[in-house]
Formats: C-alpha cells, structure tokens, sequence
C-alpha cells in the first residue's frame, strides 16, 4: 500500500492510506543501515501486519522533492511562519532567521502576523512594509474573530505548507480554523511572561482538503545559525540583490564599505532598517563564530 507519514513519535510511523485510515507502522532496518531517517512528509509503501489492528511495516520511501531539515520534513511546497502582531510583540530577529533558512532550502514563504485586532492598522502596516521587499507574501488574520482565514485556505490549497513560529501566537489555533478535527490543544499565553505554553510536541501534517496538507511544528523560541560562511549571508536578503551592481566595491559586504548601494538604499527607506540591523547582528556573530 502507498501512503504519507503524518507523525512520527519515538520511533513509529503514522501513515494515512487514502480510503484506509492511519496505519501504526515501524520502518524496515534498512533504513537505519543505510543512515535514512524517515520524515513526516514521506511517501512510503508499507506492508499491513494486521488489518484489525491498523498496524504495518514501511518497506520504501519513495522518492522525495525536498527534504528540510528543520523543521524536519519532507516534500514541502511553502512555508507558513506564524508571529502575533502583540502578545507576544513580534521578535523580529527570530523571524528573520526564520526566513533565512528558509532561504537557503529556496523554499517559498509566507509572512503572517496573527492578532491583528490587537493593534492599529497604522502599526500593522508598519509591520507589513518592514518585509515588503523579502520576496515573500506577507498577510495580516485574526483567526480568534475569524478574519483573513479565507485567504490563507486559498494560499494553502493544492499544497503542503509546513506552518512555524514561536509559541503562543496562534499556530494551533490556525491548525483548528483550518481543519477542526485536528483537536489541537491551544494553551494561552502566559500573563506573567507573556510568552506562549508549548502546546505541539512533535510535527504532524493534517489532510485538510484535495491534495492539501498542513503540518504544524513545536513552537520554538531560537534558531542559530550554523554552518553558515558570513559573507554569503547578503545572498539570502533579496531586497538587496538589486543594488549589488552598484556598490563600489563587487566584495561588498555592505557594512563598513564605502559608497555602498545597500547602504544608500537603507538611508532613503528602500530597504527596510530593521531588516537591515539584523543583517550587521547575523553577520557579527557568524564572524565571532570563526573567531573560535
């Protein structure tokens, strides 16, 4: 039989088997011989080892288009990065490695700021302009009262999207908008810390329409930067690739430098500053990295 892997969890596999149902399964050591770790995402062919029971052996993983590695998943069309607009404020600088990474696995990205009802639109465009040149779509819901869902299910449609961002800002939430069977456990954010309960423990991807799935990931709080070279980190800003040509200098580095287009394009607002000011800290601590 073929089928997807929804969820793995301490070593067995949960395989949906369109018209079947979710199958228990262990995977083959065959696997773990040849150093491959199945992924929730895969398409697999298993053997059923008892129909009552629903539970099988993985016996192939089939080819995969893409394989992230965090979070860890396979045969993802986009990602869906989830911030609260307030409560939590938005840390821009987790979202920014957020989208560096998923810059480097060129995967395409979805900016959506959740609780939009919690500030001004003023504020909230504000917010929006910050990632209007990242190359990616950037979208304002509040999924308590119901608003913006209808775009996000067309956004999602055909697809598979693995969803993230911190805890707290509604992921869980989203996962229940969009399909409420998934009986997610939303916990509220702490008042004391204003900081969310990590409510999703491991990765599960939902079936939530016609060749539509959506994975929802554990709530995380950072993300480093490893095995990254510095001075290949301007490459995954797309709003500066157009002023490359006309630094002065073709190493530029857009820091120190001068007569530097980035620069001059961040001074006039064409790039945004606050990206920016992550670039100097994300390249800052890249070089201390080399220093030891």
């Amino acid at each position: 039989m073929k089928g997807k892997i929804i969820k793995g969890i301490a070593g067995f596999y949960y395989v949906h088997v369109n018209g079947k149902g979710i199958y228990e399964c262990k995977a083959k050591g065959i696997f773990r011989n040849r150093k491959i770790k199945p992924l929730v995402g895969d398409d697999v062919f298993l053997d059923s080892l008892d129909e009552n029971g629903m539970k099988g052996n993985i016996i192939e993983i089939l080819p995969r288009r893409n394989a992230l590695i965090r979070p860890a998943s396979a045969n993802v069309d986009q990602a869906m990065i989830i911030f609260a607009a307030a409560q939590p404020a938005p840390n821009l600088g987790l979202l920014d490695r957020f989208l560096l990474m998923m810059e480097r696995q060129e995967l395409p990205t979805i900016i959506c700021f959740n609780k939009q009802e919690l500030i001004s639109g003023e504020e909230l465009d504000r917010l929006c302009s910050i990632y209007r040149g990242s190359g990616c779509k950037v979208l304002t819901v509040s999924v308590k009262q119901q608003e913006g869902l209808d775009q996000i299910r067309k956004i999602l449609d055909g697809r598979t999207t693995v969803m993230a961002g911190p805890s707290g800002v509604g992921k869980s939430s989203m996962t229940n908008a969009m399909y409420p069977d998934a009986e997610m456990a939303t916990g509220a954010v702490s008042e004391k810390i204003k900081r969310g309960r990590h409510t999703t423990r491991h990765s599960e991807l939902f079936s939530i329409g016609n060749d539509t799935y959506l994975m929802d990931t554990p709530g995380f709080s950072t993300l480093y930067l490893e095995g990254w070279e510095k001075e290949d980190l301007k490459y995954y800003y797309p709003e500066f690739e157009a002023y490359f040509e006309h630094c002065r200098f073709n190493g530029c580095n857009h820091l120190s430098e001068p007569d530097c287009a980035v620069k001059e394009a961040v001074a006039v607002g064409e790039i945004s500053s606050e990206r920016y000011e992550n670039y100097k800290l994300f390249y800052e601590e890249l070089a201390s990295q080399r220093r030891y």
